[in-house]
């Protein structure tokens, strides 16, 4: 059995994707009715799912909700023990990730940093990418449940790495993104009617994963999250504080950040992140 916290959007689609695969998922849930209306069975609280689980995947928004799951007298640190393990798919800030490894080594059990990139659809497929750091052993024993959503799997070391790998690319989810909502809305204004647009950006200079990704929720303006505006926003800050702390400038995601801050202050913030095409527009 295989525990897992954290039904949001990618969460929902990684954790059905191993029901989908043969794992039984027992999860634990802030709101318990969002587990029961997936068909998950759920336990009261995080430590609970030690009981009948050596692995948990948590997938959260942010380090300081993986703080709040670990720590208490029901958090999963408390039960956590040797031969038990906890691969946090999070996209966590990169220091606050090395605590999260200290704390669980101090337990006898061990952490691995899994960050997956490609969002909701490429999890559902089982094609996402998974980049992941922490011991070599821990990684190997992991990979194959790794798998059962991943397609390309990567390992760097060092701890932090990959959580740093993921605002490193995220800089180019934010910006290719913004840049073809642009192009988008500027083609629109020149009176070109929008599929064509889009189908000729798709084999010219906007040809990317991103536009292959995002063709169809601008086309018919649905912007149901798959990657919300609110988690971009996070992660360019995210990564403006890896710049700072190495002390180095960073000129191309200044502006995408502000755009997707604007996006959460109009309470778009739950939006997905292609719905920057209305602010543009």
């Amino acid at each position: 059995m295989v525990g897992f916290i954290g039904l949001g959007n990618l969460g929902s689609a990684i954790a059905k994707r191993l029901q989908k695969m043969g794992e039984d998922i027992i999860v634990w849930n802030r709101t318990p009715q969002k587990a029961q209306n997936l068909g998950f069975k759920s336990v009261a609280t995080p430590n609970v799912l030690w009981e009948q689980c050596d692995t948990v995947l948590m997938c959260l928004f942010e380090s300081s909700a993986v703080e709040s799951v670990l720590e208490g007298e029901t958090g999963l640190l408390n039960g956590m023990k040797n031969g038990k393990t906890l691969i946090d798919l999070t996209t966590n800030h990169f220091d606050s990730v090395l605590k999260f490894h200290e704390a669980v080594a101090k337990t006898g059990g061990a952490y691995l940093e899994a960050l997956v990139f490609g969002s909701v659809v490429p999890a559902t497929k089982g094609v996402a990418t998974v980049v992941a750091s922490g011991d070599e052993k821990t990684f190997l024993t992991c990979k194959p449940l790794l798998e059962k959503f991943g397609k390309n799997i990567f390992h760097l070391p060092t701890p932090s790495s990959a959580s740093k790998m993921k605002l490193i690319n995220n800089l180019c989810l934010g910006s290719f993104m913004a840049t073809l909502a642009e192009c988008t809305t500027l083609g629109e204004a020149c009176g070109i009617e929008k599929k064509s647009l889009l189908e000729i950006l798709g084999v010219g200079g906007g040809q990317s994963l991103v536009l292959a990704a995002k063709t169809q929720k601008l086309i018919n303006e649905d912007f149901s999250p798959h990657f919300s505006n609110a988690a971009i926003n996070k992660d360019l800050h995210c990564l403006q504080d890896l710049a700072y702390s190495l002390g180095r400038p960073l000129y191309t995601a200044a502006i995408p950040k502000e755009l997707y801050s604007k996006m959460k202050d109009l309470g778009k913030g739950d939006e997905d992140f292609s719905a920057i095409y209305q602010l543009l527009k």
